[in-house]
């Protein structure tokens, strides 16, 4: 199967997360891609209609690009708790509330989890990533990371639900960790890997 390869200099990240942002430009920085926010450019953040995380992705990259006239890349990820039946999976960042409140999301799911009456903490990072440029054309890649759920939440780097996320096989939280040691295992760089074979090596 053959991909399209992102030749352009310049990429546009369709989020308004300033961690999210961050995050993906210093995994296209070694690239000499220069990227900028869908935020940065007034774009507005479209509703999130989809039932996937890919769905969602496709759907957010789409129209930044659409707009921006320049090729995107949109990510949609979240957690999936096993003993909530995947959940919040797409839902994550709303749990948060309009407020964006994670400390409190990740109350909530502590408290659902209790709620469940299962003693399975288990639990996955998605991360679906869609790349697209202004004539509607896209390519799609899905990463995830497997652990367990820890409960007070430590550490306070990275964002979201990471301080309560501990990777199998780690002592450290996504939260407590070197960022630079949870860019290389996270479901982002798992998906991220998978979009740079296909779309950015000259023999991918």
């Amino acid at each position: 199967m053959s991909h399209r390869k992102l030749t352009e200099p310049r990429l546009v990240v369709a989020s308004h997360n300033p961690g999210k942002v961050r995050e993906i430009a210093e995994l296209v920085s070694d690239r000499g891609i220069d990227t900028v926010s869908a935020g940065d450019m007034g774009l507005a953040e479209p509703e999130e209609t989809g039932t996937t995380f890919i769905a969602n992705a496709r759907l957010k990259a789409l129209a930044a690009s659409t707009v921006a006239g320049l090729p995107c890349i949109a990510d949609d990820s979240g957690l999936a708790v096993h003993a909530l039946g995947g959940e919040p999976g797409i839902y994550s960042a709303r749990w948060a509330g309009p407020e964006k409140d994670f400390a409190a999301a990740m109350q909530l799911v502590e408290e659902s989890m209790a709620a469940s009456g299962s003693d399975d903490r288990t639990a996955h990072f998605v991360c679906a990533l869609c790349l697209a440029w202004p004539d509607g054309h896209m390519e799609t890649f899905e990463g995830k990371v497997f652990g367990a759920l820890v409960w007070p939440p430590r550490g306070d780097k990275g964002f979201g639900y990471d301080p309560m996320f501990l990777a199998d096989g780690e002592s450290e939280t996504f939260g407590e960790m070197d960022q630079s040691r949870k860019h290389a295992m996270s479901h982002r760089a798992n998906a991220f890997a998978l979009m740079v074979e296909a779309c950015l090596n000259d023999g991918g």
